[in-house]
């Protein structure tokens, strides 16, 4: 039988980061959904069969991390495992990016991970335990849309940032995992909601539901696994795609 966790979701309100909470709350796990939309997060929080409980914050303001780890520690007695999936994307090619896009993008994609993983960690450190996951993309493996030049940008830094970490920690902390996974295409609101507007997400072809995607992060809290993929096929296209970049020129 699989030990129950306690696990905090940020961006869970909608798309990836709520489909996943449900579905760890129906493996047995407790959860603690946390975004800004109040409403929208009592509904999932609602659907987590008895298991969830819901945090209003802002995971790009680190004062909110601090509380939100705070909070879940006194509803729940400790955490074990914290993901990382708040994310916006930005539609504008690299030559147009004014400062504010790039600022924004990094915010919230990169700000929001490094405080969740930073707030947390202290916790982690105590136990000698834990375990982050950081929802990446494959625009941060392989930079392939042109007008999400600074959300693939932001992605490599995220996907740095769980590398480095996890080296670091391994080092004094081995019981410590950092998880980085990497979606595709997701049928979320995610087109709809970047800034600058974008493309329908549901409207792209070979995308998942998100739902699939969560059950892949969900077997992730089991594993451990550290670099996952959601799609068959995915880590063989980045191979492919390095090794074609970094071929010297005739």
């Amino acid at each position: 039988m699989i030990p129950q966790k306690v696990i905090v979701v940020t961006g869970a309100s909608s798309g990836i980061g709520a489909a996943t909470a449900e579905a760890l709350a129906r493996r047995g796990h407790s959860v603690a959904v946390v975004a800004r939309r109040a409403d929208a997060l009592r509904a999932v929080a609602g659907r987590c069969e008895g298991r969830g409980r819901s945090f209003v914050a802002d995971m790009t303001v680190r004062a909110d991390v601090t509380r939100v780890v705070s909070e879940a520690l006194a509803a729940f007695g400790r955490i074990d495992v914290w993901m990382n999936n708040v994310g916006q994307g930005i539609t504008r090619v690299p030559s147009q990016l004014t400062d504010d896009d790039v600022d924004g993008v990094m915010r919230v994609n990169v700000k929001s991970a490094l405080y969740g993983m930073q707030e947390v960690l202290p916790h982690f450190k105590d136990r000698g335990t834990g375990h982050i996951i950081n929802i990446s993309s494959m625009l941060g493996r392989i930079p392939s849309a042109v007008p999400r030049s600074a959300y693939c940008g932001a992605k490599h830094f995220l996907n740095a940032l769980t590398a480095t970490f996890r080296e670091e920690l391994q080092q004094t902390h081995p019981g410590i995992q950092f998880s980085l996974v990497s979606p595709g295409v997701v049928w979320t609101n995610f087109g709809a909601n970047a800034m600058h507007g974008g493309p329908e997400s549901r409207a792209l072809p070979d995308g998942q539901d998100a739902e699939e995607v969560a059950e892949v992060i969900a077997g992730v809290v089991e594993s451990r696994a550290p670099d996952v993929y959601t799609r068959p096929g995915s880590r063989k296209r980045v191979g492919d795609y390095y090794a074609i970049v970094g071929t010297d020129p005739a």
